[in-house]
């Protein structure tokens, strides 16, 4: 049974810094993303990345602010955000997809993600 938990959302003051931790249960390998969604806005892929390893793909809104780091052993993928901005502002989610992605590399579109967790909510204010 696949679960997914995020925590670590909260309010900050923009330039400050967030940790989201995400564990996942029910399996091993697979793409894995962090997501975000703002009300009145599609949800946007933030990072992707695969649990067996190579380096993960970063949004340009995010590339150079935002890291992802992950612990097998632990199940367990983390969201380190810093130099946070208001625009960050969104329900952020860890989601998990294919286990062995078609093609080579994982998906982007959040629509190629089947399993949620329910979300941690981040606020950054100017």
């Amino acid at each position: 049974q696949v679960q997914l938990v995020e925590s670590g959302g909260g309010s900050v003051q923009a330039g400050g810094s967030l940790r989201l931790s995400c564990v996942y249960s029910g399996y091993r390998y697979s793409c894995m993303g962090w997501f975000r969604q703002a009300p009145g806005k599609e949800r946007e892929g933030v990072g992707i990345f695969h649990t067996g390893g190579g380096s993960p793909y970063y949004a340009d809104s995010v590339k150079g602010r935002f890291t992802i780091s992950r612990d097998n052993a632990k199940n367990t993928v983390v969201l380190q955000m810093n130099s946070l901005k208001s625009e960050d502002t969104a329900m952020y989610y860890c989601a998990k997809g294919q286990t062995t992605p078609s093609g080579g590399s994982c998906p982007r579109d959040w629509t190629d993600f089947a399993y949620w967790g329910q979300g941690t909510q981040v606020t950054v204010s100017s």
